[in-house]
């Protein structure tokens, strides 16, 4: 029985195989229309979430399972003290597979060393998002052809974003990948990422604080939110929050080919003019988390079709 804690899960050979089942569902939905009747995928979010937890529900639904789960710790039993241990011993009675989201890092482990089934870490605090990266990976090699060969910018709020820390760690195991930190002094990539994954791995890095010195050089540009649950006061979140908005004016600086990525929920990061840009992609991205997830439970059951 495998669990997904982090990209690093699977290895480089894995993931192209995962990314190569994501885009056959996509080509030939039909195919797997019934590849899990009878399964049932539980739910377990203790923090909210649209777009993870929906599209978690729509890939086990597609995949012809069935879906339980609660949507908020308020739902759930942890409302009464319940821990993550029991829960998970619970849900295993009643589930095939969990995706389990949290706001303390870690809480998705403690689950995977307690379950009898399956463990999906659907973000974990500050700390890890890896099927947001699995769906980062898909959309880059599907709209680039490659995931090698490219520079990429990491835009907003690189200190709490576990989506960044996820890619950043998915990425360096490509060849050629150079990344430009994209933020604020005090929204900069923590120094476990920066030393012990960037500088220990000798990948080429550089820090910026304008956007506008950064986009004529990207391939890939990924823009994050500066979230508001990670801050500890509310002056801080103001003042940083519209530190970087993306708009058409910044897009005439960019590559004809550049990718605009963002894995949503957007405030005021990108400016909804972009969206009418054919380079705009963060929409599209959405809908590959679908197959990505999709493929990931098929290859977390052992199912093939």
């Amino acid at each position: 029985m495998r669990h997904l804690m982090s990209p690093l899960d699977f290895s480089v050979g894995e993931l192209d195989q995962l990314l190569d089942l994501a885009q056959d569902i996509e080509k030939n939905p039909q195919k797997y229309a019934h590849a899990c009747d009878g399964k049932k995928l539980a739910t377990c979010f203790y923090e909210p979430s649209t777009r993870t937890r929906l599209s978690f529900e729509a890939a086990m639904l597609n995949l012809g399972g069935s879906v339980l789960g609660f949507s908020s710790a308020d739902s759930s039993s942890a409302a009464k003290g319940e821990s993550i241990s029991d829960t998970i011993r619970v849900i295993s009675c009643y589930a095939d597979i969990c995706a389990m989201r949290h706001p303390k890092e870690g809480a998705a482990l403690v689950a995977s060393q307690k379950s009898l089934i399956p463990v999906i870490n659907a973000g974990d605090g500050g700390h890890q998002h890896p099927t947001q990266t699995l769906t980062d990976l898909m959309t880059i090699r599907s709209l680039k052809g490659r995931l090698g060969n490219i520079t990429i910018g990491l835009c907003g709020d690189l200190k709490f974003g576990r989506t960044v820390h996820s890619l950043i760690n998915a990425l360096i195991r490509y060849e050629n990948v150079k990344f430009v930190l994209i933020s604020p002094e005090e929204l900069r990539i923590p120094d476990y990422i920066r030393e012990d994954v960037l500088v220990a791995n000798h990948i080429e890095f550089e820090e910026v604080e304008r956007l506008e010195d950064a986009m004529s050089q990207l391939d890939v540009l990924y823009m994050t939110r500066v979230q508001r649950e990670r801050f500890f006061n509310e002056e801080d979140y103001i003042r940083l929050k519209d530190y970087y908005i993306l708009t058409k004016d910044k897009m005439k600086l960019a590559k004809e080919d550049m990718l605009v990525l963002h894995p949503l929920p957007r405030v005021n990061e990108i400016s909804v003019e972009v969206d009418d840009d054919p380079r705009a992609a963060y929409f599209k991205q959405a809908q590959y988390g679908v197959y990505v997830r999709m493929a990931l439970i098929l290859t977390l059951l052992n199912i093939t079709v």
